[in-house]
């Protein structure tokens, strides 16, 4: 089996979507695939409590991609093994009438994981840069000064919320957040085969939207401003990863493989040690038990 690296999909220079893979034989079997994410999921549950308990750190996983590109399976899959209580998935939708009246990351940083928790954001602030962009009339509901009509968003405007995108991430990080971004890079072809497969299959027929069409007939314009985004906001402390989303499987065990791996770097986590008087009163504490038992 190919051995998988971050460094392989990581955005450390300017990139083209046009030519990165969106499919990648790691040359192994289906079932293969299964057991060693199996295990990857079960090293990360540990390393999950060992953050839990030392209390320093707050994980912040991204997911991005197209419409059918696995990001709700890919939780599932990824975080199975999770404790409850250390992991929240946030599905950022359309904002609503309370969101709106606020700027747009104040709902995002809402949902920051507190200190020893991941959090997951199933869809995220880049929404803001994408969807907005794509449909830039969805921006006149936020209300914003100097903003009358669409003709009133200029490319400064856009260059303002990427420049305001980094400065949160830069100052969640510097907090002690841990950001990793994902992009699930899937083929068109790919994704219209999964749109028939939401139609020709019963059980899957609910996830089907006539709007999956809409979107998908501005396939071009999403891959142009995800491009941008991705170039512009790829920082060392919140680094974009491009993840082959074709086959579902592989892209479940890269984003779970990277995921340990760079926390993994972070050698300072680890268990919290006793307490020296605690530790002096072991024997005491002990006694006690017996006695009471």
């Amino acid at each position: 089996m190919k051995n998988i690296k971050p460094e392989q999909f990581r955005v450390d220079s300017t990139i083209s979507l046009a030519k990165a893979p969106t499919f990648l034989d790691i040359e192994t079997s289906e079932k293969k695939k299964e057991k060693i994410l199996q295990k990857t999921r079960e090293k990360l549950s540990k390393l999950q409590d060992m953050m839990y308990a030392h209390n320093r750190y707050g994980v912040l996983i991204c997911l991005q991609g197209m419409d059918t590109a696995g990001k709700d399976s890919l939780i599932r899959e990824v975080f199975k093994e999770f404790n409850a209580r250390g992991v929240v998935v946030h599905s950022f939708k359309t904002p609503n009438s309370s969101e709106l009246e606020h700027d747009f990351l104040w709902r995002h940083y809402l949902a920051l994981p507190e200190k020893g928790k991941f959090a997951v954001f199933n869809r995220t602030h880049y929404e803001n840069v994408l969807v907005t962009r794509v449909h830039p009339e969805y921006i006149m509901n936020e209300n914003i000064p100097g903003i009358e009509k669409v003709e009133d968003i200029t490319p400064e405007f856009w260059e303002n919320r990427f420049e305001s995108i980094n400065a949160f991430e830069k100052h969640v990080a510097s907090n002690g957040v841990i950001i990793l971004k994902f992009f699930l890079h899937l083929s068109k072809e790919e994704q219209r085969q999964r749109l028939m497969r939401r139609l020709e299959t019963e059980k899957h027929n609910w996830k089907f939207s006539p709007g999956d069409l809409k979107e998908r007939a501005l396939w071009n314009d999403y891959t142009t401003n995800y491009e941008e985004a991705i170039n512009k906001t790829s920082k060392p402390h919140a680094p974009w990863y491009i993840v082959p989303a074709d086959n579902k499987e592989t892209a479940r065990y890269i984003v779970a493989k990277t995921i340990l791996d760079e926390l993994e770097k972070y050698t300072d986590i680890k268990e919290p040690e006793m307490d020296d008087k605690v530790r002096e009163n072991i024997a005491l504490y002990r006694e006690f038990l017996k006695v009471e038992g």
